[in-house]
């Protein structure tokens, strides 16, 4: 796989010993068994895959390029470039600006950006018609585009679908930036509808079932369709693609549950031509780091500690898997645990900051997992552990643990 090159304020000798030793004795990536630190008071149970992915190297490397490239130039990114807070900041840091933020809401004027500026795409890509208004104002676009390849490949498939005449079903958050630049892309050649979770796939199969008036659609799913789509015509053929930071599980599991509602409307045989088999859309780091994470919640823990910008989604899964499990931390990075023995943490589900006290139990040897997102630099999991073993005063030195693997 390609080598990017990467600031080294985000490379870790740490995590990099750690990263480097798994690849050296699993090249294929077929051990999904977290990686484990003793330092006998403590003992940090790591996922086999985490942290910074190819799509978010890609744009990193492409990003800074930019910076270096263009000396004294205005240089605009069209929003958060990845969702991780310790990378947007140092980019503003160096000068960049971001147009919009991450829900849409414009940050600076379009009336502001001139053909002299530098415009940088992010990771999650962006809608045809920002980009055809960056054309008209005659920026080049190309040259600094960090969309992530696999959010492409998700694009070229849904153009597949609408050629053969599919309706897109795109299983993502509609307000997110990646799923709003997959809309714009899918509704180009099909009908397009957002659903956001099973929920909303129950609802939709009760429409093509027809256990729902159709005449109820268009208030049911306000704001989340194309302005083409007709029910009574496009629920007939469909196929699936998602948001490449979902649940993997979760995309397919709404796949698998609208074909059984094909096969129950149009039969087993017939229902293979009114629904298409998009199992190729799945992001191979989003199965990589939740299949880790699965696997690391196999190892018996006191608490999982999860890393990540606080709008990340592909975190916020990670966050939904260990909950489920254990009492489990999404925090930033180290600022958020406490000299005193406190965490500060976020409620992905609230959108809401809290604190426990005393976070660490008392014991002999406590067992901690511990995860971060694909947008999450090295560092900031390094920062993380040294944190957590400040609380450890008699645990051994780091560079005799990491002597073992």
């Amino acid at each position: 796989m390609k080598k990017f090159n990467i600031p080294s304020q985000y490379r870790s000798p740490i995590i990099g010993k750690i990263k480097e030793s798994r690849q050296v004795l699993d090249p294929k990536k077929k051990d999904f068994s977290p990686t484990t630190l003793d330092f006998g008071s403590v003992r940090f149970h790591i996922a086999r895959h985490f942290g910074f992915c190819f799509g978010v190297e890609n744009a990193i490397e492409i990003c800074y390029k930019a910076l270096d490239e263009n000396p004294g130039k205005r240089i605009f990114l069209l929003s958060q470039m990845i969702h991780n807070p310790d990378v947007n900041d140092n980019l503003l840091s160096r000068g960049i600006q971001f147009i919009m933020n991450t829900s849409g809401k414009q940050l600076i004027s379009w009336d502001e950006i001139s053909a002299e500026d530098i415009i940088v795409i992010p990771a999650f890509g962006t809608t045809l018609e920002i980009l055809e208004l960056l054309k008209e104002k005659g920026i080049e676009t190309k040259k600094y585009d960090t969309t992530c390849p696999f959010v492409t490949r998700v694009w070229k498939r849904s153009d597949q679908l609408g050629k053969q005449k599919y309706s897109i079903i795109i299983h993502g958050k509609y307000n997110h930036e990646e799923t709003r630049a997959t809309f714009s892309y899918s509704k180009k050649n099909a009908p397009a509808l957002v659903i956001k979770d099973m929920n909303e796939a129950i609802v939709l199969s009760e429409f093509i079932l027809g256990k729902r008036a159709l005449s109820q659609f268009k208030t049911t799913f306000e704001g989340k369709y194309s302005d083409d789509f007709d029910p009574s015509q496009h629920l007939e053929n469909i196929g699936v693609i998602n948001q490449t930071t979902m649940l993997a599980s979760e995309t397919q599991g709404i796949a698998t549950f609208l074909k059984g509602v094909m096969e129950k409307k149009y039969g087993i045989e017939n229902a293979k031509t009114h629904m298409a088999n998009t199992r190729d859309t799945l992001c191979y780091a989003t199965n990589e780091n939740q299949d880790a994470t699965h696997e690391l919640l196999n190892k018996q823990a006191d608490l999982a500690i999860v890393i990540g910008g606080y709008n990340s989604s592909n975190t916020s899964h990670l966050v939904e898997l260990c909950e489920e499990k254990l009492p489990t931390y999404f925090i930033k990075n180290a600022s958020e645990i406490n000299p005193s023995g406190d965490i500060t943490h976020f409620n992905y589900k609230t959108s809401t900051l809290n604190s426990s006290v005393n976070f660490l139990p008392q014991k002999d040897v406590v067992n901690i997992l511990i995860t971060s997102g694909a947008s999450c630099p090295d560092t900031t999991v390094e920062g993380v552990l040294e944190k957590l073993l400040s609380f450890f005063p008699n645990s051994k030195k780091t560079e005799k643990v990491l002597e073992g693997l």
